[in-house]
């Protein structure tokens, strides 16, 4: 399994469902510096990669299959398996998916010199919403169905497995609560609707939805450049433009030191997140099984206990905190291994469903 960061390369190798290593490379700003573009990272990663596995005495013939987490190019994908072939590696080198491209290439380098097969799974660009979710407002902008779909419906499945049902037979909303945070809604196996991480709650570093009108006016006032303007939505909001940090533990440090501001606007995070909540559970008419926590924020009593003081009468509310998005890699190629899936395949510049 394979999931590459801007600064790091996280790998994993699985026996049936069972985690056997996990690797993380961290990359020096030299060595990213000295590598650019999409060749540059791929070249180098993947010698690195392949140099740190080796030496853990990890043989490529020895594999059934690689997974990678991917993007996705620019276009509507099914949740699911895609096959890594020539025809995504090319298209990804030309710099046409979201996000570290090298990741496909070097699954598909891979797969083509040692006779395995590679996949993308649950990709970032998967969208399933119902159509009337796709009205924005505007017919100049169409809303998207792009989620925290790997994680989130991993633990779905993970969900339905404890409580002995199956995901196709739940209504879920479920909310990833990280860096980035999205709330969605899961019905019959599917993200039916949701809240991506630029219109809904604001988190650690976003600043989530807006009023459009002051929007609109700071952009025109002439006194932020576009880069700016970026800025201010994504890197300097959130918790850091507010409070001057991301760290979660550090606020509610601050907060039991008894830093009022720091408490207002943590909470008002957990009130928007409350906010989308309410709004999904609302479209799914009430029928909803569970209330799912999920990412690095759950594990937050303080900040998971102000959610459940909103919501808990909607449904019960279930924490399962941190990432499956490793197991989730897993999971997915093992169904398609077993027959119990099957691998699309991935056609450029088109929309794949």
């Amino acid at each position: 399994m394979l999931n590459l960061g801007s600064t790091s390369s996280q790998i994993s190798v699985f026996e049936n469902e069972d985690e056997i290593a996990s690797i993380s490379i961290s990359h020096t700003l030299e060595e990213l510096n000295a590598n650019p573009g999409i060749d540059g990272q791929f070249k180098m990663r993947k010698r690195i990669i392949e140099k740190v596995l080796a030496e853990k005495n990890f043989v490529f013939e020895s594999f059934d299959a690689i997974a990678v987490r991917g993007m996705g190019a620019p276009g509507r994908y099914c949740a699911g398996a895609y096959l890594v072939d020539d025809r995504l590696a090319e298209d990804a080198l030309l710099g046409n998916h979201v996000g570290l491209a090298s990741a496909s290439i070097i699954a598909n380098d891979w797969s083509k010199q040692y006779g395995i097969p590679a996949y993308l799974y649950d990709v970032v660009a998967t969208d399933e919403i119902w159509d009337i979710a796709r009205i924005s407002g505007t017919p100049a902008i169409e809303r998207v169905g792009s989620v925290h779909t790997l994680n989130t419906r991993a633990v779905a499945r993970q969900v339905a497995k404890d409580h002995g049902k199956k995901y196709e037979d739940m209504t879920l909303v479920l909310c990833h609560l990280g860096g980035g945070i999205s709330t969605s809604l899961h019905q019959n196996g599917r993200i039916v609707d949701g809240f991506a991480t630029d219109e809904g709650t604001f988190t650690p570093d976003r600043s989530g939805r807006l009023p459009l009108k002051k929007l609109v006016k700071l952009c025109m006032s002439g006194d932020y450049d576009k880069k700016e303007i970026n800025a201010m939505l994504t890197g300097k909001a959130g918790l850091i433009g507010y409070l001057g940090t991301n760290d979660c533990r550090e606020i509610e440090a601050r907060i039991q030191q008894g830093d009022k501001n720091a408490e207002l606007v943590y909470h008002a995070m957990a009130y928007q997140i409350a906010k989308d909540i309410g709004s999904l559970v609302a479209v799914a008419k009430g029928n909803v099984d569970a209330i799912v926590l999920t990412g690095g924020i759950a594990f937050s009593k303080l900040f998971t206990g102000w959610i459940k003081e909103y919501v808990s009468f909607l449904a019960p509310i279930l924490l399962y905190p941190g990432s499956m998005e490793m197991e989730a890699l897993a999971q997915g190629v093992i169904r398609v291994l077993d027959g119990e899936e099957e691998a699309k395949r991935y056609l450029p510049g088109e929309t794949v469903l």
